[in-house]
Formats: C-alpha cells, sequence, structure tokens
C-alpha cells in the first residue's frame, strides 16, 4: 500500500468517525424531550379556591422564568410545562384527582400540591404507589412519618413551626409588655395541620415554656357562629389566645365577634398559624384597625430578597401581598428544575432520586435551611415565619434576617 492510498484510508476512516459521531450526537439531541410536564395539584373550585389559585400563580410565575433562562439545559433546553389539576375541597376530591392525574397525566415527571395536610395526607397515598416525586408545603408532621420515598416536605413540620415559635412569641410578648404570658386558650378547626400544630402544644411545647392551657376548642370548618367560643375566651381571659383556622370565612367570624365582646384590637392577643387570618380576602369586611397587631406563625412568606418577586405578583395577578402559598409553590418548580438537571432524563423514578440526594446549598425561596432532604423528605433546617399585621398589610417580622417591618405587641 502506497503512502497516498494510507493516507486517504485515514481519511476515510477518520471522516467515517466524526460523521457517525455526528449522526449519534443529533441522535440523542433529538430524543431529548421538547417540554417536561410538572404538576400541580391544589384546590380551583369550592371552599379553597382562593389559596390554590394563588399556588397556580406561583408556580405559573416559575415555569415562566425557568424558561425564559433556558430550561432544564441538562435536556438540551427543554421547557417546563405546568399541568394544573383540581383536587376541590374534601379529602375524597384530592384523592380521586390524584388517581385521575397519575393514570391520565403518565408523563409527569414531579409534582406540587396539594394545600390542606389533610389533601395532601391522602393525595400522597396515591403519588407514592406510583413512583411519582410530590413536593408539598403542607405541614403535617405526619405527611413525613410513613416511610415514603416520593414525599418531600419543604416546609417545616407543624410541630416544628410551634417548637420554633413559641419561644419567640413570649419574648416578644415579655419585651413589649413588661410581664411574661402564663395562661393561654386554643381555638382550633380540625384540619390536618391545625392538629398537628395544636397537638404539639398540648402534648409538651406549652408546659415546656412554662404555659397553662385554660381553654381547648376544636371545630369543624365553617363555623356558623363564633358566639360560643368567644364566650369562652371572655369568661377565661387567658392571657394568648392560639387561634387555628384554614378557612378564611372562620377566621373572619371569629375576629368580628371578639371585637363585639370587647376583646379585639389587642385586649385578648391572637395568634395564628397558619395563612387563612393572613390572606387578602380578609380585608373585605374585616377592618384593617381590628387587625391590626394579629400574628400568624407560616411555614414561608414573602420576605426580604423576594422584593421584586412580590412586586411581580401584584402587576401579574393583582395580588397585594406574597403568601406562603405563591412563594413556596415558586420555590417548588426551582427544585423540581435542579432535579431535573442533576438527573439529566425526564423520568419520574430518577428526579425522585435526584431529590432524596440533592444537596443545593442554602434556601432562598424558603425560610433558612437548605435545599436538601433527610432520610424521612423533610427539608434540612427547614425555619418558619412570624406575620404580622401592620397598617393593613401582614409583614414578615420574623427571623430577623427575612424580616420587612419590626414586630411590635398590640396594646391591651
Amino acid at each position: 500500500m502506497t503512502a497516498k492510498s494510507k493516507i486517504t484510508i485515514t481519511r476515510r476512516t477518520l471522516l467515517a468517525g466524526a460523521s457517525g459521531t455526528l449522526i449519534a450526537s443529533r441522535a440523542a439531541w433529538a430524543q431529548q424531550p421538547a417540554e417536561v410536564k410538572v404538576g400541580l395539584l391544589v384546590p380551583i373550585s369550592g371552599l379553597y379556591a382562593r389559596p390554590g389559585t394563588v399556588m397556580r400563580e406561583g408556580a405559573e410565575m416559575a415555569v415562566d422564568h425557568i424558561n425564559a433562562q433556558g430550561g432544564i439545559k441538562a435536556l438540551g433546553g427543554a421547557k417546563l410545562k405546568l399541568v394544573v389539576l383540581d383536587s376541590g375541597d374534601t379529602t375524597e376530591k384530592a384523592k380521586n384527582a390524584a388517581q385521575r392525574m397519575v393514570a391520565q397525566e403518565t408523563d409527569l415527571v414531579a409534582a406540587s400540591g396539594a394545600y390542606l395536610s389533610s389533601f395532601t395526607l391522602a393525595v400522597t397515598e396515591v403519588t407514592e404507589r406510583a413512583n411519582l416525586p410530590m413536593l408539598t408545603l403542607s405541614y403535617s408532621d405526619l405527611i413525613t412519618e410513613r416511610g415514603f420515598k416520593y414525599v418531600f416536605q419543604t416546609a417545616a413540620t407543624a410541630g416544628s413551626q410551634a417548637k420554633q415559635a413559641l419561644p419567640q412569641l413570649i419574648k416578644l410578648a415579655e419585651t413589649a409588655s413588661g410581664k411574661r404570658p402564663k395562661t393561654v386558650a386554643i381555638l382550633t378547626d380540625n384540619t390536618g395541620a391545625s392538629i398537628a400544630s395544636a397537638k404539639a402544644m398540648r402534648e409538651g411545647l406549652l408546659a415546656e415554656n412554662q404555659l397553662q392551657l385554660i381553654v381547648d376548642e376544636t371545630f369543624t370548618p365553617p363555623l356558623a357562629d363564633a358566639t360560643s367560643l368567644v364566650q369562652k375566651i371572655r369568661s377565661a381571659k387567658p392571657d394568648l389566645l392560639f387561634f387555628l383556622p384554614t378557612v378564611i370565612s372562620d377566621a373572619k367570624l371569629l375576629l368580628e365577634k371578639m371585637n363585639e365582646f370587647g376583646l379585639g384590637q389587642g385586649k385578648v392577643p391572637t395568634i395564628s398559624f397558619g395563612i387563612a387570618i393572613a390572606e387578602p380576602d380578609m380585608l373585605q369586611t374585616v377592618s384593617p384597625e381590628l387587625l391590626q397587631g394579629v400574628l400568624t406563625c407560616v411555614a414561608s412568606w414573602g420576605a426580604k430578597g423576594h422584593e421584586a418577586l412580590i412586586a411581580e405578583l401584584k402587576t401579574r395577578y393583582k395580588e397585594p401581598w406574597m403568601t406562603q402559598n405563591a412563594i413556596s409553590t415558586y420555590g417548588d418548580m426551582w427544585v423540581i428544575k435542579d432535579a431535573l438537571e442533576r438527573a439529566g432524563k425526564a423520568e419520574r423514578v430518577a428526579v425522585g432520586e435526584a431529590l432524596r440526594t440533592m444537596d443545593g446549598g442554602p434556601s432562598k425561596y424558603y425560610p433558612l435551611g437548605e435545599i436538601k432532604f433527610d432520610e424521612k423528605g423533610r427539608r434540612v433546617g427547614a425555619g418558619m415565619t412570624i406575620v404580622q399585621w401592620q397598617t393593613g398589610v401582614p409583614v414578615t417580622v420574623f427571623p430577623p434576617e427575612l424580616a420587612l417591618a419590626k414586630p411590635f405587641w398590640p396594646k391591651s
């Protein structure tokens, strides 16, 4: 063989190899999905439609931002597509919706939802069997006590929130009023997160903080009349009232009745857990003066560092402020995006594994802690926020590094 023919053969071999590599690359690129479906299972109809709608708004904003920044780069720039499903307003409806979701939307890689803890407990029974990763802002400790592999709780659990909040609330009361509270009342509805928060207080937290429980009432939402409940508060005269509603109408009804009985506007400091008492709809029938100073402990809220998102939510959806529902669901979409990048494929089992092994550094859209999950599926170091009504707006007042205002104690 001549030198010339050797060169020719070598050149052909190289060209053939390059051509094969190019074809293989094109084939791999062609196999990348143009879009990746992510589910959002929340109440869009019925009693809880308002918070569900806000969760959809937060998810839509995040998906738009992710896609505008190049989509899922590990999947060739594939765009996220949000699939919204209505959980309705009962546990049975939520479970049925989850069953339809896994049966009909077989190409979902992950989902977020389902607002109420009781809904989430039912929904995740379904999604777990389908190996569908489910992120949730729901509080109940039970959600991640069942040994499930595909449930990821981005919020601090109800028990953890109560444990973090009580010392801060006592310190705030003592600093502002000059005396330490000694007695408390609990009024709670019987939904999952409320029960979990009250359970933690009843079973040790109140005693640990030298607080005596003198009124303890549980009701089924929605309340028809708050008179008998408020009469018990008036008779007992507790130093603090822990009020745990999940329905906005219940929060309104109790605050109005307390004012009618001369207990409102700080005469009995009212502290809630969850967002019902800080929803924008509160201002439709309750005056800012009546709400002034009311505190609530929540898993997350629009805070320092979220100013641009808060402004966009106001402009785009006419929302006056950014509740937990919007900011947490916004964060969920970014966590799913990160999991897809790590998984390198649009496949739910791989995404689940990526979530379990994720170490995404300090949290940006949830208070404190890391973007990392422990063996139960709970976000590591998850903190909580305390929000207070101040001049017609509920603002973050704790933790200090995220606060948009300083807290004050209502004057009795």
